[in-house]
């Protein structure tokens, strides 16, 4: 037997899948999410898949679908794809790469405002109107909306719809060009969109990282991302682990080219 065949024969007794020659790399992707992904490729998560793909020798292959719920449920888990390219580390409906960033929630303002927040306790935040992302209608489903309601700010929150309006272009881009126009004074926004949409907005954007507070047990503000693999594919997960591995430097740049807020180790 060939070297191809004992290599397939090894990961399939470890119990993963043999990568096929010429087989696509297919991922799972959210065709109207900027700056993570869109079906024109301008996300820095088609950058990224376009760079493991490369790495991989494979071409790469799209099954398009929102998002939301039931994302991995109807994709990855479906066997319509092989790998989604956010997996926050401690996601459970999927198998996780080593972390390729690692990102946090950031206060977005103007700078002509001339508001240095850093901490859910400065006490501006009394008398300011803070945006923040949420999923129901109660507040209360998002870190950043959590640590507020703790401090009897909820009646200071202005709520975003996470998802966005989904019919039209860029539908996470509102918080923050709310912010830009003066309808809110802040906001509390994950920093791939904050600083992809701060750099593009119509008036300078101060985005600064927010600082846990100490009563923030059981919450978090900074999470590292990997890519995500079907549930037991550590094949999968072996290929890409290296390919961020080996691919660091490519990595930053693409993340540094869409204003990406990093945060050490």
């Amino acid at each position: 037997m060939g070297a191809r065949v004992l290599f397939g024969l090894a990961l399939l007794a470890s119990g993963g899948t043999a990568w096929a020659a010429n087989a696509p790399l297919r991922v799972c992707a959210d065709p109207n999410n900027m700056p993570f992904s869109n079906e024109r490729g301008e996300g820095f998560e088609n950058a990224l898949a376009r760079l493991v793909a490369d790495a991989l020798g494979a071409p790469l292959e799209y099954t398009w679908q929102p998002q939301r719920r039931g994302f991995v449920r109807n994709t990855l888990a479906a066997g319509r794809c092989d790998v989604m390219m956010e997996a926050p580390i401690g996601y459970q409906r999927a198998t996780e790469t080593i972390p390729y960033y690692r990102s946090t929630y950031v206060f977005v303002s103007r700078r002509d405002r001339h508001l240095p927040l850093r901490s859910f306790d400065d006490p501006a935040l009394r008398r300011l109107r803070i945006g923040v992302q949420v999923i129901g209608d109660d507040y209360a489903n998002s870190p950043p909306a959590e640590l507020l309601a703790r401090r009897g700010l909820a009646a200071q929150v202005v709520g975003f719809p996470v998802y966005g309006d989904y019919g039209r272009p860029d539908p996470l881009a509102p918080i923050v060009d709310a912010v830009a126009r003066g309808q809110i004074d802040v906001a509390v926004v994950w920093g791939p969109i904050a600083g992809w949409f701060a750099r593009s907005a119509a008036v300078p954007l101060a985005v600064v990282p927010a600082s846990m507070p100490t009563d923030g047990d059981g919450l978090r503000l900074t999470f590292d991302v990997g890519l995500g693999v079907r549930r037991g594919d550590q094949a999968m997960r072996r290929r890409l682990d290296q390919v961020i591995r080996t691919h660091r430097p490519q990595i930053a740049t693409i993340l540094r080219r869409y204003a990406v807020p990093l945060v050490r180790r």
